[in-house]
């Protein structure tokens, strides 16, 4: 396996588990503005501190596996793990955050 294909399935597999977990939380307009923010900085990130931890020699990649394209010494396949991060992680916040206040309010209309 290539390494775009583990990207290919690690992204899909954070878009399906957003999805399912915004359909749970009962919320299905996502803030794309600060999304996008958040995708936008972490991709600078990425191609920087990969670009140093490659070129001080931290870590390597097999050539045979790599698609081919670089964003400065980061093969393009690093940057699928910021992506799907910045997808699947507000998804599940808002997720836990449906699930406490439903837990909330089923303990405020208990009788006491």
């Amino acid at each position: 396996m290539t390494y775009i294909e583990l990207s290919a399935w690690f992204v899909g597999a954070a878009v399906v588990a957003a999805v399912v977990l915004s359909v749970i939380s009962g919320r299905h307009r996502a803030h794309l503005g600060a999304m996008a923010a958040t995708i936008a900085v972490l991709l600078i990130l990425t191609a920087v501190f990969d670009t140093v931890m490659i070129a001080t020699g931290l870590f390597h990649y097999s050539a045979d596996h790599l698609l081919g394209l670089h964003i400065g010494l980061a093969p393009l396949e690093d940057f699928a793990y910021p992506l799907a991060g910045a997808v699947l992680l507000p998804a599940l916040w808002a997720a836990l955050r449906a699930r406490r206040r439903a837990r909330i309010r089923a303990t405020d209309e208990e009788p006491s």
